[in-house]
Parts: structure tokens; sequence; C-alpha cells
């Protein structure tokens, strides 16, 4: 949750609050926090935002996650109930039976696959989906469960993008989802590779980079 500072002339009380950059979003309604005299006399109130963002976290490597992490574990602590899905990190045959909980607030989710995923999806010999893409959709289909039932604060969909660009999820399947998340929820998404689709949805873009 965020906090904007509305502006009252004459220490009146604002009709409301500004929303959010992105385009067809609605103003989030606000609560007032606490009066703030300015320099020109005019009291401004700080006004909690009750709407969510979809925020992006790119990198040319792997390595954009850990920070995200460090986030969404501090959030839970704090009483957030949060979900982080984790689409091609495998070696730990974990799956839907074997999440990991922390916090007793945070569920922190991988496929049931032997290791990482690089490669694109493959499919089997009969012509279907192999073994590692169904494990991948397994894990789409309990986090889009969870994302629409309105239930969690907060998302963390790592390597999303990556998993629709090696073939493991269908992309407009990921873009409808994502546009009928609850307005409260904030999502962020992690990853070396992120679809111009996710991109544009985006209310905040970082983009990581090395040093040399």
């Amino acid at each position: 949750m965020t906090a904007s500072i509305a502006a009252h002339p004459n220490g009146g009380s604002s009709g409301g609050s500004s929303g959010s950059s992105r385009p067809g979003h609605r103003a989030a309604a606000g609560r007032p926090l606490s009066a703030v005299p300015s320099a020109s006399g005019r009291s401004l109130r700080l006004v909690a935002q009750q709407e969510g963002l979809l925020q992006v976290h790119t990198a040319p490597f792997r390595g954009s996650f850990s920070g995200v992490f460090s986030q969404a574990l501090r959030s839970a602590g704090l009483g957030s109930r949060v979900l982080i899905s984790q689409f091609l990190k495998g070696g730990v045959d974990q799956g839907l039976e074997r999440s990991v909980w922390l916090c007793g607030r945070l569920q922190w989710l991988r496929p049931a696959v032997a290791s990482c995923l690089a490669e694109p999806a493959a499919a089997d010999q009969d012509g279907g989906a192999a073994l590692e893409q169904q494990a991948v959709r397994e894990v789409w289909a309990y986090t889009r469960e969870q994302m629409l039932a309105g239930q969690l604060d907060q998302l963390v969909l790592d390597e999303l993008g990556l998993a629709v660009e090696l073939g493991y999820l269908e992309e407009l399947e990921v873009v409808t989802a994502l546009e009928q998340r609850p307005s409260h929820l904030d999502v962020i998404l992690t990853g070396p590779a992120m679809p111009s689709s996710l991109l544009a949805m985006a209310d905040q873009v970082t983009q990581l980079r090395r040093g040399f």
C-alpha cells in the first residue's frame, strides 16, 4: 500500500484522490491518515491508496528475484497474504503438494520438475504436452485461481514472461488473467524476459543492470 498527498485549500476536505497512471484504471478510494501543514499554509492530507500496482522487475540475467523475495517476506511478516510462484525453477520436485509456507502467510510454489527449465517447451512422443509443461501449467492454474479469488494481498510471478516466451504458457491466457485481477492486489513480475504485452500493462518497470 502506498500513500499520496492530497492538497486541501483552506484546510477543507478533498472530494477524492488521484488514480493510477495505467490507462483504464479506476481512481482509488482513499482513507485519510493525517493532516500535514505545507509551506503555503494549505493543509495536506496523506491518503492511503487502496488500488494495487502491477510492477515489473527485469534484467538481462536471472537475478531480479532476490530483492523482490525479501520484500514479499517482509510483507508476509506484517500480516499480508502473499503467494510466490516460480514457473521455471525446479530441482526440488516441489509441485502443489509440497509448496513451502513462510511466516504462516507466504506460500512459495515451484513446479514438480527435476531441474530448472531453460529450453523451449517440447511435445511428448504422442504430440501432447510434455511432463515439464504440465508441471508449469499446474503452477499457473493454481496461481490464476488464487489471484482471481481475491484473497491475496501480494502476488509474485517469477519468470512468467520467460515461461510465455519458451512456450510453456499461452500469452493471451496470461494477459487476460492479469487484466481480471482484483483491483487491490499488488502483482510483481520478475525475470529476464518480459513480453511487450506485459510491459504495456505495468504501472512501474524496473530494469536491473550489471555494473562495469
